[in-house]
C-alpha cells in the first residue's frame, strides 16, 4: 500500500534533503506564482472594467434613444392636442358668429 504524504511534509523532506537550494527554489517559485496571480488579477480587472465601460455606454445609448423616442411621442401628442384645440376654437367661433347673425 502506498503511503500518502501531505504537501507540507514533502516540502519539509525536500528542505532536509536539499537544504538551502530547496529553500531558494521554493522562494523563487512562490514569488513567481504570486507575481503570476497578481498579473492575472490585474488583467482580469482591466478586462472587466473595459466590459463594464462598454455595457455602460450601451445602456446610456439605449436610454438616450428611449428619451428621443419619448420626446418625439410627446411632441406628436402635443401637436395633435394643439390641432384639436384650434379645431374646437374655430368650431366655437363659427357657432358664435352664426348665433349673432340670427
Amino acid at each position: 500500500m502506498t503511503e500518502r504524504t501531505s504537501l507540507l511534509h514533502e516540502i519539509g523532506q525536500a528542505f532536509r534533503e536539499n537544504g538551502l537550494t530547496a529553500a531558494i527554489t521554493a522562494l523563487v517559485g512562490g514569488f513567481l506564482a504570486l507575481l503570476a496571480a497578481v498579473t492575472r488579477r490585474a488583467f482580469t480587472n482591466d478586462a472587466m472594467l473595459v466590459r463594464l465601460d462598454r455595457e455602460l455606454q450601451a445602456e446610456r445609448e439605449r436610454v438616450d434613444r428611449q428619451r428621443t423616442e419619448d420626446r418625439k411621442a410627446d411632441a406628436d401628442r402635443l401637436a395633435r392636442i394643439e390641432t384639436d384645440i384650434r379645431a374646437m376654437r374655430d368650431l366655437m367661433f363659427e357657432a358664435f358668429q352664426r348665433g349673432r347673425t340670427d
